[in-house]
């Protein structure tokens, strides 16, 4: 994002395919992306704000905190969705659409134990049982 995208009249790369460009941008500002349009999954990346809040069609408003993110500080130490701790390294939509917050302690470093769990994993057709058939 920091290379490829400037306020300058080349700063913005290759072609904008209809809109798929600026929508990754936007989604990757966020902190999150989706990676697999199949599903409802958010994989989760670094925010480029501080503080971002997001106001919804349904009249909700979903917030992302990240205080500490910088250039430096680019690892999700810990997160909390609405107040609890979460350990996934993604969210769903419909945790976006019910509004709330999301915050998000950033650091230098990454936490090698945090979201290492099966669970935490987003979807992949590579490790889905009903696919595995399809796959070889």
């Amino acid at each position: 994002m920091n290379r490829m995208y400037r306020p300058t009249p080349d700063g913005y790369c290759g072609d904008e395919d209809n809109g798929q460009t600026s929508a990754w941008y936007v989604f990757s500002a966020l902190g999150f992306y989706p990676v697999c349009p199949a599903t409802d999954q958010y994989v989760l990346g670094a925010p480029l704000f501080k503080k971002t809040t997001l106001t919804l069609a349904n009249g909700k408003q979903f917030v992302i905190n990240a205080p500490a993110n910088s250039a430096d500080n680019k690892y999700i130490q810990s997160a909390t969705l609405n107040g609890r701790l979460y350990e996934k390294n993604w969210l769903s939509h419909a945790d976006i659409l019910n509004g709330g917050s999301f915050n998000v302690i950033m650091a230098a470093q990454p936490n090698k134990s945090r979201g290492t769990s099966e669970s935490a994993d987003p979807y992949s057709i590579s490790t889905d049982p009903a696919d595995r058939n399809y796959l070889k």
